[in-house]
This record gives C-alpha cells, sequence and structure tokens, in this order.
C-alpha cells in the first residue's frame, strides 16, 4: 500500500510512540498552520481528529492557531466539532468572488462566513467548556502597516520584509505577536516567547469573532480588524504575519504536541517564503508533524495542493471540483492514520526528525 501520510517526531515523541503508540490523552497540543485553502487536504483529518480520536479525551489540550489553523479550530468545544469542521469545509469551499473583488467584498465575505460557521451560541459553548483552550495568534500593525491604503501598506510590508531577510527578530518594530486565549487557561500559551514582542488578551464572548477574523486578515487582501474588544487600540492582521508555520518555543508544554501540516516544509513566517529559511523540527522535542507524502500530492489533480491562487486561476466550478476532490482525497489520510493508531502501526511507521 502506498504511504500517503509521514509521521515525523521530535525525539521524545519518537521514543514514546514506539514504546507506547499514540492515544488521545498523550497528547497536551495542537498546532494549526496558516494556509489559505491548503487545508483543505487535513479535512479529513480534522474530521477523524476532532471526532473518533479527541472524543476520547479526558484531560483539558491547548490548541494554538493562526489564520486558517485558528479557523478550523473553532470547531473543538463544540458539541459536535466533527460537523462544525465539515460546515466550514463546505462554506468556504463553496466562496465565490466576483471577477476583480477588492479588499470590501472580500473582507464581508469572510465576516458572512465567520457569522455562519460561529455562532454567538457557538461562542458561548467553546468559552464556557474546559476540554479545549484555545490560543489564536493575531499581530497588531505599527509604523505604515496601521493603513489601508494599498499603496503605504504595500511600502510597510515591503521594509518589513527586507527588515526579517536579516533577522525574525526586527519584525518587532513593525509588528506586535497578540494571542488572544481561552479563559480557562491560565497561564495561557507563551508567557515566555521573547523571539518578538508577545502580548496575551482574553477571549470574550465580544471579541471572539473579531479575533477570529483578524488572525485571518491577510494584508492587502482582507482589511484589518480595528480596536478589538479588551485589546489595546490599533490594527490587526493575520497571525501568520509572524508566525506562519510556527518557530515557537513550545518547551514549557507537557505532553505531546500534534501538528496535522499540509505541506512538506515548515516555514517561521509569512514573509520567509521565498526565504530559505524552514523549521526542522528538531528543537521540538515533544512535537508530532502528520504530513502528506510526495506520493499523495502528486496524485490530486493539478499535482499540487489547494492555494488562494486558485481563485485567480480558475473559474469557480472547476475550482469547486477541485476542492471538493481534494478534500475527499485527504480522506485517505485519515484512513491512514486511523489504521496505524488503532492497530499499533504508527510504532513502525513514526520517523524521527533530523
Amino acid at each position: 500500500m502506498t504511504e500517503l501520510l509521514e509521521v515525523k517526531a521530535g525525539p521524545e515523541a519518537f521514543r514514546h510512540i514506539q514504546e507506547h503508540g499514540l492515544k488521545a490523552d498523550d497528547v497536551s497540543l495542537m498546532l494549526g498552520a496558516s494556509g489559505g485553502p491548503k487545508w483543505f487536504i487535513l479535512q479529513g483529518l480534522d474530521n477523524y481528529l476532532f471526532g473518533d480520536f479527541l472524543h476520547q479525551r479526558t484531560t483539558p489540550m491547548n490548541l494554538l492557531g493562526t489564520s486558517a489553523g485558528a479557523w478550523r479550530f473553532a470547531s473543538l468545544g463544540r458539541g459536535d466539532a466533527a460537523q462544525a469542521s465539515r460546515l466550514f469545509c463546505e462554506l468556504y469551499r463553496a466562496t465565490v468572488y466576483t471577477a476583480k473583488p477588492d479588499v470590501k467584498e472580500i473582507t464581508d465575505k469572510a465576516r458572512v462566513l465567520l457569522e455562519t460557521y460561529v455562532t454567538d451560541d457557538a461562542i458561548d459553548e467553546i468559552l464556557t467548556q474546559e476540554r479545549f483552550r484555545h490560543h489564536m495568534i493575531v499581530v497588531r500593525s505599527k509604523g505604515l502597516g496601521v493603513f489601508e491604503n494599498r499603496f503605504a501598506q504595500g511600502l510597510g510590508l515591503l521594509t518589513a520584509a527586507t527588515a526579517n531577510a536579516v533577522s525574525r527578530k526586527y519584525l518587532g518594530h513593525f509588528f506586535e505577536r497578540v494571542v488572544f486565549h481561552h479563559p480557562k487557561c491560565e497561564p495561557p500559551l507563551g508567557r515566555g516567547w521573547s523571539d518578538l514582542p508577545t502580548r496575551h488578551i482574553q477571549l470574550t464572548r465580544e471579541n471572539f469573532r473579531d479575533a477570529l477574523l483578524a488572525t485571518g486578515s491577510i494584508p492587502m487582501v482582507l482589511a484589518g480588524v480595528r480596536d478589538i474588544p479588551g485589546a489595546p487600540a490599533g490594527i490587526y492582521r493575520d497571525g501568520g504575519v509572524t508566525d506562519y508555520h510556527f518557530d515557537l518555543d513550545l518547551s514549557e508544554q507537557q505532553g505531546i504536541a500534534l501538528y496535522p501540516h499540509f505541506q512538506r516544509e515548515i516555514i517561521p513566517g509569512w514573509f520567509d517564503k521565498h526565504l530559505k529559511r524552514r523549521v526542522q523540527g528538531g528543537h521540538w522535542p515533544r512535537v508530532v508533524t502528520l504530513m502528506p507524502t510526495q506520493a499523495f500530492i502528486d496524485q490530486l489533480p493539478y499535482g499540487k495542493i489547494p492555494d488562494r491562487k486558485d481563485f485567480a486561476q480558475l473559474a469557480a466550478e472547476p475550482r469547486q471540483a477541485y476542492w471538493q476532490e481534494a478534500v475527499e482525497q485527504g480522506y485517505r489520510l485519515a484512513d491512514q492514520l486511523q489504521g496505524w493508531v488503532e492497530s499499533g502501526e504508527i510504532a513502525q511507521r513514526v520517523k524521527l526528525w533530523s
């Protein structure tokens, strides 16, 4: 049988899985990365993990997401997380824009999607339960990044990208990382993060949806979210700007950190996509990544995973058919993982992060 899924782990997680397999209560943290429609291939994994697998949990766990990752995790902490996840997938796939959508159109449609997917009742349910403790990363813009004017914002992004090319630490001159966290989580994740200026804000009924929208507000694509309740005044944008696929100190986290990821490389920040800067996972001793193999990617339509360019390059009907096929193929990843977990074969399948 062709391997469609690759399981890679840091040294401590690797030893644990070899000796004990992988059980729901082993997982204390789950990571969800930015990446727009790329996450469609993870829908099957989410359906399994959010449903059958995590349903077995008896202890609380943390969730850390940016952009699409945080949007996916908004299914957890609800009565039927797997069903909520399927609804999100359907709403995202059904999104259609005019031929040349502007920032307002894209932002308005994102708001409508979130209002349908994450209702007021859903927010109340998430914030009053304690099993799944949400953390979503947003950035508060500084300097030219506070403007919606395309020229000013573009110049600010270019300056930030140039500084980032020298060192990621210089992003702190342009953005403040803001971690919106579940009210039941004290202390929240990341109290010790010092790589960039970092602030923590408690999630409430009044700010949950705004924070969720902000973490997906891609610069130059969606409007920033202004003055989120409970947070300092300012313009808030996509958390992937600083933490695209994450390069964070997770040493404070006990237990296994599970990271379902849609591609075969981990890119620290948004500006690193065109640089050689990558995370190898060696400094994440307890992280387990679930990645598609190249063989899986090659058999997808167009030989690639979905991405935001599909909106511009494909008409609505073929794009939606392609995305649906990617979702359906992704369920094969879930079937493979479930078989390995339930049989114990995952102990032989797991590989050590180099």
